[in-house]
């Protein structure tokens, strides 16, 4: 096994090499929950050997290929969250986007998305995901960016169920349009899970990124240390979170839209689909529109007359504009060849885009909001 920087200098970082690819299609979405050990689950999976793994994600971590690796969470059930919809006066879009990814720490994903229909829904042009952590109000914090970044208004658009929730690129790549799974997608809830301060010790040190001088087999020991905990006690602590549905997967996350060093990308087109299925018949539709395997997120949002009373979103990644299409085409078809209507559908194509988790600690967020000048009392619910 070689340093980091050796690594980062000699060996492959391309995603489309034979031994990245086998890693990364493990890597990406294959482990789910909490893992004591995953690196060596990875190669386990993978048919690679642990050295290799390691050498190859540190490489691929220093090249930028690999944007982050980490212990998901499932925020959903640890904060309150929402996929926000905002109108921002075109002058001031850009700065908008740069305030909201370089100093909102509960700002995740950053999108300047358009669509190529002339509908009132397309002035809304700036989409963020938020997490606003328990005990404080997510409608005053978008007042608060609404006051640093000019938007002149905002949609509230929290998830009442999620049906996907994955990324997947390399498996993604070449699937053929309507391929997706035998059953019905899983129903995921979105309700909360209270903590004790013990938990959020635990989970802080989970979910932070690692380096990649951090990769190494024995990824939890230092960060218990950190924690200050026994490593048993950790595990089991982190065992319990697991069983309580707030630990999402261990991933390497890729850059999605910006061309790697390498020259390639890993997609070039980041859609976000919107569905108006008839009421009382969301979850029969989020279910289905899950199975199909191109989707890395399916949700039931409800968006309102702006949007044509959209009701079902969900995103999908390609790099081909047509080929994005025919996946969408697919699932239109299976929607309707089972007799669930659509009053409307869309697409919102991604432009510029970045993307950061979102915090989600009470204290981290009380912290951002005394260093604005806030009192954090006049931000709870």
């Amino acid at each position: 096994m070689t340093s980091p920087t050796a690594a980062a200098e000699s060996i492959p970082v391309a995603i489309n090499d034979p031994i990245n690819a086998k890693i990364l299609a493990v890597s990406e979405d294959k482990l789910q929950g909490f893992q004591p050990d995953p690196i060596g689950e990875i190669a386990r999976l993978s048919g690679v050997d642990v050295p290799a793994v390691i050498d190859r994600i540190r490489a691929m971590l220093s090249a930028g290929t690999i944007r982050r690796v980490r212990q998901t969470l499932m925020a959903t059930n640890l904060a309150r969250g929402a996929l926000i919809a905002w109108v921002v006066p075109e002058e001031k879009l850009s700065a908008a986007f740069d305030w909201m990814f370089q100093h909102d720490p509960f700002s995740g994903h950053v999108v300047i998305r358009s669509t190529d229909q002339a509908i009132v829904a397309a002035k809304y042009r700036l989409w963020t995901t938020l997490k606003v952590p328990q005990g404080f109000s997510m409608q005053k914090h978008c007042e608060f960016l609404c006051e640093k970044t000019g938007a002149t208004k905002f949609l509230l658009l929290p998830a009442k169920k999620l049906f996907a929730l994955g990324v997947g690129h390399v498996r993604r790549k070449g699937l053929e349009p309507g391929s997706k799974i035998e059953g019905l997608a899983d129903t995921i809830d979105t309700g909360i899970v209270e903590l004790s301060d013990l938990d959020w010790k635990v989970l802080i040190e989970l979910k932070r990124e690692f380096t990649p001088d951090e990769i190494t087999r024995d990824l939890w020991k230092p960060r218990a240390k950190a924690g200050g905990l026994a490593l048993d006690e950790f595990y089991r602590i982190a065992r319990s979170l697991n069983d309580r549905k707030v630990i999402g997967r261990f991933s390497t996350f890729l850059e999605h839209v910006k061309q790697l060093k390498t020259g390639e990308h890993v997609t070039k087109y980041n859609a976000l689909f919107h569905w108006a299925v008839p009421q009382g018949r969301e979850i029969e539709a989020g279910r289905e529109v899950g199975r199909f395997h191109v989707m890395t997120h399916a949700y039931w949002r409800e968006a309102g007359p702006d949007f044509g009373n959209v009701n079902i979103m969900g995103v999908a990644h390609g790099t081909d504009k047509q080929v994005v299409l025919e996946h969408k085409r697919a699932i239109d078809e299976h929607l309707e060849s089972i007799g669930i209507p659509v009053s409307y559908t869309n697409v919102f194509w991604g432009g510029r885009s970045e993307i950061k988790p979102s915090e989600i600690s009470p204290v981290a967020y009380m912290d951002f909001c005394r260093s604005q000048g806030i009192d954090p009392v006049a931000m709870r619910e």
